[in-house]
């Protein structure tokens, strides 16, 4: 059976091995012990950055989602953005990754959001196929461009300099 429900501070540790699992899934450096802290209190904290959610199969977390709300100017409402979407390898294909998008699409629809978006790594063909699967478009027009902190403050540091 498949249930899929918001995760709590009381599955924090369970949070964090899926976390772990998607890090080694896409051959990433796990989140050290300070990040875990910012994670947990980010997550679970009085002011939540986050929405985390848990897929388990028959009572076993096996798929995690962390989503964040954006806002769309043109639109005039929210985004719901989609930052992670996880299924331990040995769960695929049992449905919990399924259960667990369309459940954030229903959280999306009930808050009123006027779209939901997420990236996808461009080689894991695997997760393109589950999204395309269910109707979702890649967008071609858009670029993502990212600035990591380091940057960020060599940018802040030219600025000053300059």
């Amino acid at each position: 059976m498949i249930s899929i429900r918001p995760a709590g501070p009381a599955d924090a540790d369970v949070l964090l091995d899926l976390i772990d699992a998607l890090a080694d899934y896409e051959k990433l450096q796990r989140p050290d012990r300070s990040a875990r802290e910012r994670l947990l209190r980010d997550g679970f904290g009085e002011q939540p950055l986050f929405r985390a959610y848990l897929g388990e199969l028959d009572g076993a977390p096996v798929a995690y989602a962390i989503t964040y709300r954006a806002y769309s100017s043109f639109l005039a409402l929210p985004t719901l953005f989609l930052e992670d979407l996880f299924v331990l390898p040995n769960a695929r294909g049992q449905g919990v990754g399924g259960a667990l998008f369309r459940h954030l699409v229903g959280e999306a629809v009930r808050d009123d959001c006027g779209r939901m978006e997420w990236v996808v790594l461009d080689w894991n063909r695997v997760a393109i196929d589950f999204y395309e699967r269910l109707g979702a478009q890649r967008l071609t027009e858009w670029y993502t461009y990212r600035l990591t902190r380091e940057r960020m403050i060599a940018l802040i540091d030219d600025q000053a300099a300059g």
